[in-house]
């Protein structure tokens, strides 16, 4: 691994301790189905060589080790690793996980046919050094595939919702600047053969009413979890506050349920 600045190395730590909080297998599942939409609409062959990059628990590697890729996830929390381990050996899947850093992959030049990341990869703080490794590690003829919340969207202002309450790193530029077409354009555009940019909806389905989705999210989303961590409790009341009106907001339930249409950018690069 390439040697770090103290601050990065610092800031590093502090996003795998964020992450590591709460329990994202949780917040997983609800996502699952949506995450198979996402996969279905990538084809690969199979025995295709597959990269799952900041994997979280597996939500897209599970389904394309079901339909026969080769499947390796990466995924800088260790928690989450242990957890996508734990279920490969209890479906029988061959899949491999390691805990690893989307800035600096230990793989070698053109290892996969597919390397694919939803709304994960996003998160690292250095996203130039994030789009060269999915450059290096893709194979030529293959593709780059990612989901990204965009700015407008629905999860783009849950973040800066939680962001006027507690301001993200100084040093890591926004993450949802991967929601932009012009800025993906600008950091994969002239690395790859062709670029394909699509926005399409990603639901939240919940069976319960929008204070309920705040609180989940506060015991179980590493984010939320730690921004309220950081508040006295007036603060924390009053990030509630807003997170639930945000949801309300947006709910397009009206029979005590949460359904939410969120946004991602969908990014499917061909590599050269």
């Amino acid at each position: 691994m390439s040697e770090l600045a103290p601050e990065i190395e610092a800031l590093k730590e502090r996003l795998k301790t964020t992450w590591n909080t709460g329990d994202y297998g949780i917040v997983a599942k609800g996502l699952e189905s949506s995450a198979a939409e996402f996969l279905s609409r990538i084809p690969f062959s199979q025995g295709a060589r597959v990269l799952d990059l900041a994997c979280g628990t597996g939500q897209i590697a599970f389904p394309a080790a079901r339909s026969g890729a080769k499947v390796i996830g990466v995924d800088i929390a260790p928690k989450w690793i242990e957890q996508a381990r734990a279920r490969a050996r209890e479906e029988g899947l061959d899949a491999q996980f390691d805990e690893g850093d989307a800035e600096d992959l230990r793989f070698d030049d053109a290892s996969f046919d597919l390397v694919i990341s939803l709304i994960g990869a996003m998160f690292a703080p250095r996203p130039d050094r994030v789009a060269a490794e999915m450059v290096r590690v893709c194979r030529p003829g293959g593709r780059i595939v990612m989901g990204n919340w965009t700015p407008d969207g629905f999860i783009g202002q849950m973040f800066k919702t939680s962001a006027r309450h507690v301001p993200p790193p100084s040093l890591m530029p926004s993450p949802l600047l991967w929601g932009k077409e012009e800025t993906v354009r600008e950091r994969l555009g002239e690395h790859v053969a062709d670029l394909q940019l699509t926005r399409r909806i990603y639901p939240f389905d919940y069976p319960f009413p929008p204070s309920e989705v705040v609180e989940f999210y506060a015991q179980y989303f590493g984010p939320t979890n730690s921004a309220l961590a950081t508040l006295d409790e007036a603060g924390q009341k009053a990030l509630r506050q807003d997170l639930e009106q945000l949801w309300q907001d947006h709910n397009q339930a009206s029979d005590g349920t949460t359904y939410v249409e969120a946004e991602i950018l969908e990014v499917v690069a061909f590599s050269n």
